[in-house]
């Protein structure tokens, strides 16, 4: 069990959220967004950077959409770009290398059993299914694959070349919902009214142009290069992709389209996840869990009502749920569970 010390967000917890309609007729994928497909399909709002509100805004735009049927979750997305370029052509290397489009899926959102895809402009794919988040202990399971995954990739432009007319790239992922149940609640595909906890994220490298091809920006201080940009659907407060209690809500609509709102056990789970930020780092410190709540309160103190109980190695809490019939609980490894 890793007990290192967890960075706590720095975001009030206002995760966004998408109303996923159901797709009309199949789709041939080749790329592409401008067709009716998915005309029906909202686009989710602009990407932020990952931290949030603390950095600008990303100098280049991209955008999602969502659909979803009996056999497929559909998924496109639209990034513009002057400088499109791709190395990685081996399925299940290390595709953030590149500059690259990412998707993390968390079907039943206990943080634990989720899904993590990233795609190039070559089209090269990287699945993988992670039991723990990397700061509970991991590890990825990258022999994990996604069966009968279908991804198509446009490029409105020339790919690896910089005297090129570049304006955008676009992707369509077709994920079939007999791999993605895996990890659902019950083992089962979404219904109508369903959410799942989702986010999206895309990695700009720094490049420049060197003797007509694209290279990395360096560090003159280090010879490395510059760190990536990361920008996000859903902002996370930190420079990690791996905290699933900060992704969207995608909530699967049927006819009529429902209205979303956020369920009041969110909130709940919400204090909970901020119990264990702060048991964690209390572990870390004094090698011991807290068996006193109140002793790791903020200034906004716990709306909900608390159990806690601590071992020299463990820490269990739990509080009622939005609808006081059952209770939410958690314990040192962050694994969040309903009883």
């Amino acid at each position: 069990m890793n007990r290192s010390p967890v960075p706590e967000p720095n975001i009030a917890y206002e995760p966004k959220h998408y109303v996923c309609r159901r797709a009309v007729g199949p789709s041939e994928l080749d790329g592409r967004l401008d067709k009716p497909f998915w005309g029906a399909a909202p686009w989710t709002d602009d990407f932020v950077d990952i931290e949030g509100d603390r950095k600008p805004l990303p100098a280049k735009r991209t955008r999602a959409k969502m659909l979803w049927d009996d056999d497929y979750f559909y998924f496109g997305a639209e990034l513009e770009e002057d400088e499109i370029w791709a190395t990685q052509t081996e399925r299940d290397s290390v595709i953030f290398y590149d500059n690259d489009f990412e998707i993390f899926i968390d079907p039943d959102g206990d943080s634990h059993n989720y899904y993590e895809f990233e795609i190039n402009a070559f089209n090269t794919v990287w699945d993988l299914l992670l039991p723990k988040p990397y700061r509970d202990g991991g590890p990825a399971i990258n022999g994990w694959d996604i069966r009968g995954l279908r991804t198509a990739v446009h490029i409105d432009g020339t790919i690896n070349r910089p005297d090129a007319a570049n304006r955008k790239w676009s992707v369509e992922i077709a994920m079939p919902w007999d791999s993605l149940k895996e990890c659902a609640p019950g083992g089962w595909r979404p219904s109508e009214g369903d959410f799942w906890r989702v986010n999206f994220s895309r990695v700009e490298w720094h490049v420049d142009v060197q003797d007509g091809v694209y290279a990395k920006r360096k560090d003159p201080a280090t010879g490395r290069p510059l760190p990536e940009e990361n920008w996000v659907w859903s902002p996370m407060g930190i420079v990690n992709m791996h905290y699933p209690e900060l992704w969207g809500y995608v909530q699967f609509a049927g006819e009529p389209e429902m209205e979303w709102t956020l369920p009041p056990e969110e909130r709940v789970k919400w204090e909970l996840r901020k119990l264990y930020y702060r048991e964690r780092n209390y572990y870390a410190e004094h090698g011991v869990y807290c068996d006193e709540p109140e002793r790791l309160v903020d200034d906004e103190g716990w709306t909900c009502e608390l159990r806690l109980e601590t071992t020299s190695g463990t820490f269990h809490a739990s509080a009622p749920s939005g609808d006081g019939r059952t209770r939410l609980h958690i314990r040192e490894d962050g694994k969040l569970w309903r009883e």
